[in-house]
């Protein structure tokens, strides 16, 4: 504990670092305060009594938006329109070679990569606002016979919402610390872990298995946070020696060994996230209810809505792999900096090797992102109530554990760089920016 007390009076020394937590903290305290501020017209009180009981869709989507989604906040769309078009630019670099293009131009590539994404953000906005006016705002009662204008002014807003989010989230990646948008999204997701914290509390001293039970459970989510951060930080060290070089004296000298560091999670939270996208679709679908076949896709409960989820990670987290580690382009930067993979040869055999240990350890890899993806309906079949079960587990304990992590990487590197011991003894953790891939969460 002396050392950790320690390490935040070194946070506070570092004046730039100090800048940058607080400038991070002022725009999430903006971002928050936004996500209270009501479309003009609504009825916050019919809203609230007709969403008193939430289907899973609308409940992950709250969680996303922080609670602006049930308050039909002007931020109700929340981030997430940015990750679709993140995601789809993405996606579009893989068979487009113009995308392609400007992926590998450099900083001009990404300024215009930048301008499209924001483009088809809008765009996104523009087909969702009015789904979620229709589908939520209005069938819950939050407003009745509203006009022509109050449509237009009312996506206009939202439209509005989710681009001012972005930008702040785009000011904290580069004056504050950490990854802005995804910072945005865990203090979303975090927003609603103590209302949920208490709810359950109060269920479990209402009768249904006391505060033992509600030790257990504390337990259990601990446990799995544990896990979650060794899914997370979990590393393959391929080992790498240099060519010998010539001294100044005349004699050949060895450089140290150094390795590749091949994550055993190098997709992040990615495949979660295009999965859960999928699997909003079937409930979107069948809002009515009134198809069986969608109705078991929508359950978010049930056998197949689960085995599909956890299906689409698996298959998910090859192709994510697939498309942000290129073990060709690594053999090739090994062998032009003289570098090799002891007892393989440089070339095609480095790149066959790094290639089979990286299909070998992703395959446990997605296993375990598919487990903890699932656990919540798990938690939900055991009896915790579902706003805490969401918390045990699935994307938002993903997203949660990755980006603390990451932060806390960023502020040690800080405290590394001026002379300081790190946040944990010897420096040893180890955020996504060690890993040889980038994702947008």
């Amino acid at each position: 504990m002396k050392k950790f007390i320690e390490s935040l009076q070194n946070i506070w020394k570092v004046e730039e670092l100090r800048k940058r937590i607080i400038f991070t903290l002022m725009l999430i305290l903006v971002y928050r305060i936004g996500s209270f501020i009501v479309l003009p017209g609504i009825d916050q009180a019919a809203l609230a009594q007709s969403s008193a009981n939430p289907n899973g869709l609308e409940s992950l989507l709250d969680l996303f938006a922080g609670g602006a989604f049930s308050n039909a906040s002007i931020m109700a769309l929340g981030i997430m329109p940015y990750i679709s078009a993140s995601i789809i630019m993405q996606l579009l670099g893989m068979a487009v070679p113009a995308v392609q293009k400007m992926q590998k131009d450099g900083e001009s590539g990404r300024r215009k990569l930048n301008g499209y994404t924001r483009f088809l953000t809008i765009v996104i906005c523009a087909f969702q606002g009015p789904s979620y006016i229709g589908m939520y705002v209005i069938s819950k009662g939050g407003i009745t016979d509203p006009s022509v204008l109050w449509w237009t002014t009312s996506i206009m807003l939202l439209i509005a919402g989710t681009m001012f989010a972005m930008w702040l989230g785009e000011r904290i990646t580069d004056n504050g610390i950490g990854n802005g948008i995804s910072l945005l999204i865990t203090v979303g997701i975090l927003a609603r872990f103590p209302m949920a914290t208490i709810t359950e509390f109060n269920m479990r001293m209402g009768g249904e298995g006391g505060i033992l039970m509600f030790i257990i459970e504390l337990l259990a989510f601990f446990a799995i946070v544990l896990v979650t951060v060794l899914i997370v930080q979990g590393v393959r060290r391929v080992p790498i020696n240099y060519a010998k070089r010539m001294a100044g004296s005349g004699k050949m000298e060895q450089t140290a060994r150094s390795y590749i560091p091949l994550k055993v999670n190098a997709s992040g939270v990615m495949p979660i996230i295009f999965a859960q996208a999928i699997m909003t679709v079937p409930g979107m679908i069948n809002n009515a209810g009134g198809n069986a076949f969608l109705n078991a896709l929508s359950d978010y409960r049930g056998f197949w809505y689960n085995a599909l989820f956890a299906l689409l990670i698996i298959v998910f987290t090859y192709f994510y792999t697939a498309i942000t580690i290129n073990p060709k382009q690594i053999a090739d930067d090994l062998k032009r900096n003289g570098g090799f993979v002891p007892g393989v040869k440089p070339g095609t055999e480095t790149a066959d090797f790094i290639d089979t240990i990286l299909s070998r350890i992703t395959f446990p890899g997605s296993l375990m992102l598919a487990g903890v993806a699932i656990i919540p309906a798990f938690a939900m079949l055991a009896g915790v109530g579902d706003s805490f079960a969401m918390f045990m587990g699935g994307t938002s304990m993903l997203i949660m554990v990755g980006v603390v992590l990451d932060t806390l990487q960023q502020i040690e590197t800080y405290l590394l760089n001026r002379h300081y011991d790190g946040l944990m003894e010897g420096g040893k953790i180890r955020g996504r920016r060690g890993n040889e891939s980038t994702s947008t969460i």
